[in-house]
């Protein structure tokens, strides 16, 4: 059998944990109509006056969604972290806060127990990559006051030997592989990248180093085949990804050695649905199934979420894994959030990256959309600048092939504008794909 962490609860059938589920999520109803003064005023003013007239997770459909704006609108000096905390806080164990990418950091506490389950989910998750105990681990995530914290933890849960480096020192974290000889990296794919052009500018041999497994996660790519094909070859290393969300736990889903899209590995401890992003309406998780993931916590003390929208937007896969896990895998597509509405059509700029990777090697793979105004909404055609590598030349007929690719692919208008090796940034933590410094 494969490597795994919880091989009893991993490789149980899926109906039998949709039963297990169902008793966990009436019982975490229950809790929230005595504890979270949140979803107590949200579910009476959806008509639902308690824990009975909610249901099982049959119907959880007819609950309300629940906005990452809501919870941000009930913090006040009061509330700092918000009216949806259910335990006190000197119950609590650790305060997270995300990034703050949207604005003011929002703070994510956990009790012992929360803690706990979300390192046992990271454990799940990471076992799948193919990592045992005994081996080293090089880190380049700056995880301190972040959730991706707790996903640490389970570097040591898993008898491995970590080495943290953190991010803003690549010539460190280089020198560390050298002399360390680490077995697996873990990164963004969009640094593996960098890593991998910043090793070869030195003469470096990667694929003859020690890293034979490389652990991608923070945002969407490693997951496209283009993306993951570039990678692998260049550091002669297998690549697979990981995914979570802050707000709900720090990895959910987990790659195994098939490669074959991320396995649930939060069973028992959160409940995961589809729905349409645009009706908000449920779409069933069958086999080839699009849309965006919704999560809700089962087991959860210190502020559970509901229906809790992720804004990322997958692709389902539940046909058998030889691995042995019977949980449903995904591959992010992209991000609601990013996505952008040329002429109707919804274009994710992680798809532009992908089909523009298909041209390597004459092209790096960094490519950076500049929308013409600000928002969602675009006129065509939308203007990409795709990065050139040392071995492309520059000429209408390969800007041509990519917009005419592009169009057939993603059915958008493009204006594909060619621009040396080494002229767009490179990110250490996630790659920024959107730029707007030219929208009016």
């Amino acid at each position: 059998m494969a490597n795994m962490y919880e091989p009893e609860i991993e490789t149980l059938p899926w109906d039998e944990q949709r039963k297990a589920d169902d008793a966990l999520y009436r019982k975490q109803i229950a809790y929230l109509f005595e504890n979270s003064r949140f979803y107590r005023k949200k579910l009476a003013e959806a008509g639902f006056s308690d824990a009975a007239s909610v249901g099982g997770i049959d119907d959880i459909a007819n609950l309300p969604l629940t906005e990452k704006d809501e919870l941000r609108a009930s913090r006040s000096e009061a509330d700092p972290i918000g009216t949806h905390l259910a335990a006190p806080m000197d119950g609590l164990a650790r305060i997270y806060s995300t990034s703050g990418t949207t604005g003011t950091p929002s703070y994510i506490p956990l009790t012992t127990g929360d803690l706990d389950n979300w390192v046992r989910t990271s454990s799940r998750s990471y076992a799948a990559s193919g990592v045992v105990a005994g081996e080293r681990i090089i880190t380049t995530y700056n995880a301190g006051p972040f959730v991706a914290g707790a996903a640490l933890d389970a570097f040591n849960r898993l008898g491995l030997c970590h080495i943290p480096v953190g991010t803003g020192n690549t010539e460190r974290l280089m020198a560390a592989v050298a002399l360390l000889k680490p077995q697996t990296l873990a990164c963004t794919p969009s640094y593996a990248l960098h890593l991998s052009e910043w090793g070869a500018s030195r003469g470096m041999d990667l694929p003859a180093s020690s890293v034979k497994r490389i652990l991608v996660a923070g945002e969407p790519g490693g997951g496209e085949p283009a993306m993951r094909a570039k990678l692998q070859e260049v550091w002669g290393a297998k690549v697979t990804e990981a995914m979570g969300i802050g707000d709900i736990g720090a990895s959910l889903w987990g790659e195994c050695e098939e490669q074959d899209g991320m396995h649930f590995c939060a069973r028992g401890f959160v409940h995961a649905e589809l729905i349409d992003p645009e009706t908000g309406a449920p779409v069933p998780m069958t086999d080839g199934a699009t849309g965006e993931l919704v999560y809700t916590h089962l087991a959860h003390r210190a502020a559970p979420l509901l229906r809790f929208r992720s804004r990322d937007h997958v692709m389902v896969g539940t046909s058998t894994c030889s691995c042995g896990r019977t949980s449903p895998r995904v591959r992010c597509i992209g991000r609601t959030d990013d996505m952008l509405i040329v002429r109707g059509v919804n274009v994710f700029p992680s798809a532009i990256r992908e089909v523009v990777n298909e041209f390597a090697p004459a092209v790096t793979g960094v490519i950076s959309v500049r929308p013409g105004t600000k928002g969602v909404k675009q006129s065509p055609p939308l203007k990409v600048l795709v990065e050139l590598s040392e071995a492309g030349a520059v000429g209408d007929q390969l800007a041509d092939s990519i917009r005419q690719r592009l169009r057939d692919k993603l059915v958008v208008t493009t204006e594909i504008s060619l621009v040396g090796p080494g002229t767009l940034p490179r990110s250490e933590y996630k790659s920024k794909l959107v730029d707007y410094k030219e929208a009016t």
